[in-house]
């Protein structure tokens, strides 16, 4: 069954509440500062490094999945209430590991970086195939980064997203059931995202250790 399909069976409204989310997840990405977490000295190895990255993620994926549940629980409203939130948990997510390998999330640069690591994890393979080159050559595509935030492809960002997420999460908006649903999904999805930030500031390091 494809995204279009379903998407026509999701109201409208649900369609808003996700794409308005996105928004402000943006906005608070590139203008925040609630987020931004102190770099971990140079001193401590990668092997460490990856110890506590893995330790954020497993603890990231547990707050996620009893997030879910609990919205899931909850039917269409609390369902609402879940795409936000889940958001929001998978961006300070994003933001402990780029901290963790090293790397300032105060540089804007840095912040677009997570949000093409994001949007890797959840948008169709056609579109990853094409960020895997990008992130792969970062260190050249970053010169190349819109100096006006308008003119980053931001509606593309969003609508990857949202069609992903929208055969996921689902039957997350289905009271009773959506609890399990809820839990599994943003159990699953918090996970992918952390492997992916993972190899892609490994790559990142070892490409810079050349």
């Amino acid at each position: 069954m494809g995204c279009k399909k379903v998407n026509n069976w999701i109201p409208d409204k649900v369609h808003r509440v996700i794409t308005t989310a996105i928004e402000n997840m943006v906005k608070l990405v590139i203008s925040g500062s609630s987020l931004i977490r102190p770099k971990i000295k140079n001193e401590i190895s990668l092997k460490e490094r990856e110890s506590k990255v893995r330790s954020r993620i497993k603890w990231y994926r547990n707050t996620a999945s009893v997030e879910g549940a609990i919205t899931g629980a909850g039917g269409i409203l609390l369902g609402f209430a879940d795409f936000p939130a889940f958001l929001t948990i998978k961006m300070k997510m994003l933001f402990d590991i780029a901290s963790i390998y090293g790397f300032d999330t105060k540089d804007y640069q840095e912040r677009l970086f997570l949000l093409y690591v994001f949007q890797l994890s959840f948008s169709s393979q056609q579109r990853r195939n094409d960020l895997i080159g990008l992130i792969e050559d970062w260190d050249n595509y970053k010169n190349t980064l819109p100096k006006d935030l308008n003119e980053f492809d931001w509606k593309t960002f969003q609508l990857d997203y949202r069609d992903y997420i929208d055969l996921a999460k689902l039957a997350q908006l289905i009271p009773l059931v959506g609890a399990g649903v809820g839990a599994i999904a943003n159990y699953k999805m918090t996970e992918l995202l952390g492997k992916n930030a993972m190899n892609a500031f490994r790559l990142r390091i070892l490409l810079n250790d050349k």
